[in-house]
């Protein structure tokens, strides 16, 4: 199949289709996960030490933060200069209300500005575009994290790629996306990366059942 211009809301997995799929199921996402953190130790783990990394006052952005805002809120309440972008804008206003006195915009995390930045965090914000565009996101925090800067990605182990019935069960059809621990330290790499680390974890009994991988990288 050609190629459709990414500005195209019939291109699934562009910016335009992320816009119309996550505007209208920003509210049932928000009532499944405003809460998912609490029973998520591991990721828990993962983000605070990710924030001991970076260290107090750092700038971070946590790319694609969704309607809860809950990672940007734990993040800040860790003591980082905090921002939750999303290119969804219902999102970002559901978000907004969710956690008061937190930071955030619509920004498309394919084209991150107002850098220099300390850190970037990555949470399940993948998995909306096609994997050929890894490459081009990764470049784009790449330019926006300074040298020394953290990188903290995670997302759903597998090899799909393509349109899927809304494993949220939203009633859409959305792009769905996997990655394998190769994939991701490679485009980490070939952006200007230094794999730290890159773990892999099972999924939780409520999870969608997919495992989940978790790189922290640094920028050279």
């Amino acid at each position: 199949m050609a190629d459709i211009p990414l500005s195209s809301p019939s291109t699934p997995g562009s910016s335009a289709d992320v816009v119309r799929t996550w505007d209208a199921r920003a509210e049932h996402y928000l009532q499944l996960f405003r809460y998912e953190l609490e029973a998520k130790p591991y990721d828990l783990e993962v983000l605070r030490m990710f924030a001991k990394r970076v260290g107090a006052g750092g700038r971070v952005y946590d790319a694609g933060c969704g309607p809860c805002g809950h990672v940007t809120a734990l993040l800040a309440a860790h003591g980082l200069d905090m921002l939750g972008i999303d290119l969804s804008p219902r999102c970002v206003a559901l978000a907004r209300r969710e956690q008061p006195g937190v930071r955030f915009a619509v920004m498309d995390q394919r084209a991150v500005t107002g850098g220099p930045l300390d850190g970037l965090v990555s949470y399940y914000s993948l998995h909306d575009q096609p994997k050929r565009l890894l490459p081009d996101t990764m470049a784009s925090w790449a330019a926006a994290i300074r040298p020394g800067g953290q990188l903290l990605v995670v997302a759903k182990e597998g090899e799909g790629d393509g349109v899927i019935d809304d494993p949220l069960g939203s009633g859409l059809q959305v792009y769905w996306a996997e990655f394998t621990a190769y994939e991701l330290r490679r485009a980490a790499h070939e952006a200007g990366f230094t794999t730290d680390d890159c773990t892999v974890r099972e999924a939780y009994e409520d999870e969608i059942p997919a495992r989940r991988v978790y790189l922290t990288a640094t920028r050279r």
